[in-house]
């Protein structure tokens, strides 16, 4: 096999160093360079951005990933963006002589029922966003609603719901940013309704985060028996798989937890399917209406023409992820992801010489964290079965840095991070808690400059 010299990894979340981890592992060439690109001035993506801050064991993954990235081999390079504003696909193929793109899945998906766009609709993926302190998350969520009607019933609709039920004791020691922690704590939300359109037996979520809620201090987590009763797998467990069982068992102890109480909880819900989001007079969310569906027998639900309102004055919608396109690259619309075969980008059904895929952007947004490294090998097979043509692509001699800071963007190295790790250190010392996230991109940027702001 031709040695490889030069190779992009774009993407620094898992399923972009799980690809650059096989790339070490496979070919532990010591000519081989790999510089991985962000548009953030941080890495682990996902890990750092989406896992919900009181997570904190999974939140450690970023030790894993970080040993891969300071491999001498390995140089990452935050605050490039590719794409139309920023260095271009086209450029990228004479800069490396392999690409991986691991852009992951930025959209969320809609609902497409009337009243969606209210004042107080909103995706769970922008409140993650904005509690995790992404710099391009938005603010001014309707933070003071009595109740919330969160729409999906997997994981992150179970993160969003723990958050907004928190109290100070429990956000303190996360290194959430401390502007959203203090908007929780005092925030007014006292009911969190998690709703699913189909039964118990076919949600998203897993056990594990399921019953964290049942451990929630001061909080209750309700679940009504007649809906439970709606499920044939709930009656009859015995040949669905442990884990879906394991659910089960959690949601019948909480149906017979008696009343709710006055106190802050939560409120799980199956079998409606939202039709509806009811406007107030002054254009915000004043309720959801669903109507009651029931096992079809073919695995999917029906609706019933019964139909339920659920008071709320904030609607979060938790239905899935959805890739977008990058500019310069093919793109399935109907899927959500780049074509490709075994991790080669396809252009007009042949593989483009020199460009590949990983993680959400190739398979979809399925599987948990895990799930990519296997994806991420699967491309790096392909990739090292390329290597030969790959390794006599002609490729620019000069340091790509170059040309990708051309770009108006001052590219920031891992020295850049460990300044922003340093700092947001020193700022979370100043609050009393072991870190706080720095969570705008003049921040962001002058911490990894060691200016401060």
């Amino acid at each position: 096999m031709s040695a490889l010299k030069r190779v992009a990894v774009v993407g620094s979340g898992p399923s972009g160093v799980y690809t650059v981890q096989a790339l070490l592992d496979q070919d532990p060439s010591a000519a081989l360079a790999v510089d991985v690109l962000d548009r953030l001035p941080c890495p682990y993506g996902l890990v750092r951005y989406g896992v919900a801050p009181d997570h904190e064991k999974i939140k450690s993954l970023q030790q894993n990933l970080r040993r891969v990235l300071e491999d001498p081999r390995v140089r990452f390079v935050g605050n490039v963006r590719v794409g139309d504003d920023g260095v271009s696909t086209e450029e990228l193929r004479e800069l490396y002589q392999a690409v991986v793109y691991c852009v992951g899945a930025a959209a969320d998906r809609r609902l497409g029922i009337p009243g969606e766009d209210l004042d107080g609709s909103c995706s769970a993926t922008d409140f993650v966003s904005w509690y995790s302190g992404h710099p391009d998350a938005r603010d001014g969520f309707p933070l003071a609603a009595p109740s919330v009607v969160v729409i999906g019933v997997g994981n992150v609709a179970v993160d969003v719901a723990r958050m907004l039920v928190r109290g100070a004791a429990e956000l303190h020691g996360t290194d959430m940013p401390q502007r959203p922690l203090e908007d929780l704590v005092h925030g007014g939300s006292r009911t969190v309704h998690v709703v699913g359109r189909r039964g118990p037996s076919q949600a998203k979520f897993t056990t594990r985060e399921l019953r964290e809620l049942g451990t929630l201090p001061g909080v209750r987590t309700l679940v009504r028996e007649a809906e439970l009763a709606r499920d044939p797998g709930y009656v009859r467990p015995e040949g669905l798989p442990g884990p879906v069982r394991r659910n089960l068992a959690a949601l019948g102890d909480w149906s017979r937890g008696g009343a709710a109480g006055s106190g802050r909880r939560i409120e799980l819900r199956f079998f409606l399917r939202p039709v509806e989001i009811l406007g107030s007079d002054t254009g915000t969310v004043r309720a959801v209406r669903f109507e009651r569906t029931e096992p079809d027998g073919r695995g999917g639900v029906r609706g019933t023409g019964s139909f339920e309102d659920i008071e709320a004055r904030w609607v979060l919608r938790s239905v899935g992820y959805r890739g977008v396109p990058l500019p310069g690259l093919p793109f399935d619309a109907s899927r959500g992801t780049v074509p490709h075969d075994g991790g080669r980008v396809l252009r007009d059904g042949r593989p483009s010489p020199g460009e590949y895929v990983a993680g959400w952007i190739k398979r979809g947004p399925t599987g948990v964290i895990g799930t990519n490294r296997p994806c991420a090998k699967e491309t790096v097979a392909a990739l090292l079965a390329d290597a030969d043509a790959l390794a006599a692509r002609p490729v620019a001699e000069a340091d790509p840095l170059a040309r990708l800071g051309a770009r108006g963007r001052t590219p920031v190295p891992w020295s850049g991070w460990l300044n922003v790790e340093a700092a947001e250190a020193l700022l979370g010392g100043s609050l009393g808690r072991a870190t706080a996230k720095i969570a705008d991109w003049d921040g962001l940027l002058a911490a990894a400059r060691g200016t401060g702001r």
